[in-house]
């Protein structure tokens, strides 16, 4: 089993989109089999094997989700993010305006799946390993 202190650690090395690889496959070593993560605060709730789950608290004041989503807004900020033009607090307030509500991360599968308020999904990408 895998703890929050173990992600917490993982995590403080991410300083931008670009170290997001480097990030998974280090709590995938750990045991972290999906995760999904909420933008209206930053908690992310961890699943592993047996169907064990751990929750990571708030990281941020709650932002308000945008009722509509832009896509075509959302690509080109999540390239910037991903090439390392933001950072973490920044991308939360921008996903927040753009409409995206929440992001799940597949460890399996290796994807990262963006949704909106309503659950639907929005983007579906492939994490670089």
């Amino acid at each position: 089993m895998f703890t929050i202190e173990q992600i917490k650690q993982a995590h403080s090395k991410v300083r931008t989109g670009a170290d997001f690889p480097a990030y998974i496959q280090e709590i995938k070593s750990v045991g972290v089999r999906f995760y999904t993560t909420y933008v209206t605060d930053g908690h992310t709730d961890y699943v592993g094997k047996n169907d064990f789950k751990t929750t990571a608290p708030a990281r941020y004041p709650t932002l308000p989700i945008a009722d509509h989503c832009d896509l075509e807004q959302f690509k080109a900020e999540l390239k910037d993010h991903q090439q390392g033009k933001t950072d973490p607090p920044m991308f939360f307030r921008t996903c927040a305006e753009l409409g995206i509500a929440e992001w799940t991360v597949d460890l399996i599968k290796m994807t990262c799946t963006y949704h909106d308020k309503a659950g639907q999904k929005i983007l579906a990408e492939k994490i670089p390993s």
